[in-house]
């Protein structure tokens, strides 16, 4: 084994010497910093999204892990998301829930806090790039992978409840860290767990620090300056002082806890949800004469695309890519959000979270796909995509809606911040302890990469991120496989005596 890391680490810094540049001119410090990281993230895009031929187009690996295992969990539970929609609306509504139930927040804090995690620009900008890409079909495909991921939130999210630990202050530490540890331990694989929940918790760590904050932070920035003038405007050069002022305003939601965090993330996420659903809805309304005839293109071009690289393939894997990077089934992020439930049951929570996906992918993706296939905003202007394009979308019905947008933006980049940061603290308490001075360490460290995100755009940080990111979803994974029997028999108990005597 010592031999194989050996040989590998040679090979990494061989080809990290081979692609270093001379630099022939002076380049900035972000400059210079993003080439010496660009053969780390290189190397790491090269393993994590490693990709095969399947009928001309090429698959991630990563994205056929996490769409096989939303599969097999769709199956294993048979189809609980489906026959459980109804019975999470009602734990949601708060049919069930009971004040002496251990916990910090409700479940419809819990599902808040995880939503505002997710969705985001992934709903915006990466449904416009699926379309373009894969045409009208990719809706259908989308809508699919979204529909099996909440049997992936189902399992993950009672995973963490299940093997939660409450400290004697009352807060709650859960999520894939704990079920990895503990869990396998039980079925006897103590050193496995182990191995895997702390591969888990590094990773977290950095995806939050990184993508879930600096990026955000970038793109939040970057939108603000383009409304209040671009170039010409005060805030051209000032990305500085917009990240400090981000800085203290997260600072101050995340130093109170998951308590301070789910009652900013329980207001702001419904509001910038609605507001953007109804903007979405009121030119679905104007348009609804084309209704039948965008819900016709999409099947039709999911199952016979016309000029997209693939075929068939082409559109399946762009939907189950854009579907797998806006909910994030299987990551285990949101496992933390809902360990912190009230709740007595495990399973209940899980009901919860299957709802996500579907809010996420099934409900928001969609309509925002179903606006820009109605308007024809995909076709016909070259150079335009991601958040352009959905802009452009809705700027044919509502010539203010680029105003709108920007402040959905600012306010979904703020939400996943303060989200991630929550998940990020919790990761890094399980590798350096349950200490107040090192919770307090990690925020500020937090805060000072959201300054730093909002100053420079480094390609490779991001790159680095999103490999991390996505390499949570490897450990993750192997955990579910193996402690799902566990949870389908808590859930059949559950099921005859809560469901079935409800019905």
């Amino acid at each position: 084994m010592l031999k194989v890391i050996k040989s590998q680490l040679l090979i990494f810094w061989a080809y990290v010497l081979s692609s270093t540049p001379v630099l022939a001119a002076p380049l900035s410090i972000d400059q210079q910093l993003d080439q010496l990281l660009k053969p780390l993230a290189d190397y790491l895009i090269g393993i994590i999204f490693f990709s095969i031929p399947i009928a001309g187009t090429m698959v991630p690996l990563i994205v056929m892990w996490l769409i096989i295992a939303a599969i097999s969990f769709t199956l294993y539970f048979n189809f609980i998301n489906l026959r459980g929609f109804k019975h999470s609306l009602k734990v949601i509504r708060g049919d069930f829930s009971d004040p002496n139930d251990p916990g910090e927040v409700s479940h419809f804090q819990a599902l808040t806090t995880a939503l505002s995690g997710t969705v985001g620009l992934g709903n915006i900008a990466g449904v416009a790039i699926a379309v373009s890409i894969g045409g009208p079909g990719a809706t259908l495909w989308m809508m699919i992978a979204g529909l099996l991921g909440m049997s992936s939130k189902f399992l993950e999210c009672s995973l963490g409840v299940k093997y939660r630990q409450i400290t004697p202050e009352g807060k709650v530490l859960g999520g894939p860290m704990y079920y990895l540890s503990a869990g396998l331990a039980e079925l006897g694989h103590k050193k496995l767990g182990r191995g895997l929940a702390v591969f888990f918790a590094i990773c977290c760590c950095v995806a939050s620090l990184c993508g879930s904050n600096m990026l955000q932070s970038n793109q939040a920035y970057q939108q603000f300056a383009y409304v209040m003038g671009g170039d010409a405007s005060f805030w051209a050069d000032k990305g500085w002082l917009f990240g400090l002022i981000l800085a203290v305003l997260i600072g101050f939601v995340i130093i109170g806890g998951i308590k301070s965090i789910v009652r900013v993330t329980s207001k702001v996420v419904p509001l910038m949800a609605g507001l953007y659903l109804g903007a979405a809805l009121f030119i679905l309304f104007v348009n609804i004469d084309k209704i039948p005839a965008a819900f016709t293109l999409i099947f039709n071009s999911a199952f016979n695309p016309y000029g997209v690289t693939g075929g068939i393939i082409g559109v399946m894997v762009q939907g189950f890519k854009r579907s797998t990077f806006s909910n994030e089934s299987g990551v285990g992020a949101a496992a933390i959000a809902h360990a912190a439930a009230s709740t007595k049951e495990p399973v209940r929570e899980g009901f919860v979270a299957l709802i996500e996906p579907f809010i996420d992918t099934v409900v928001i993706c969609t309509i925002t796909a179903l606006v820009i296939v109605i308007t024809g905003a995909y076709q016909g202007v070259e150079g335009i995509d991601g958040v352009a394009m959905t802009s452009r979308a809705f700027e044919s019905v509502i010539w203010w809606f680029p105003y709108l947008l920007s402040f959905a933006v600012l306010m979904f980049a703020i939400s996943t911040m303060i989200s991630w940061a929550y998940y990020g603290s919790i990761a890094w308490s399980y590798l350096v302890g349950d200490s107040k001075a090192m919770d307090i360490l990690y925020k500020l460290v937090f805060c000072i990469f959201t300054v730093i995100g909002a100053t420079i755009s480094l390609t490779s940080v991001i790159d680095i991120s999103d490999s991390i990111f996505f390499s949570m979803a490897i450990a993750n994974i192997i955990g579910l496989y193996m402690l799902a029997p566990s949870i389908k028999t808590d859930l059949n108990k559950y099921w005859s005596t809560y469901v079935d005597q409800t019905n």
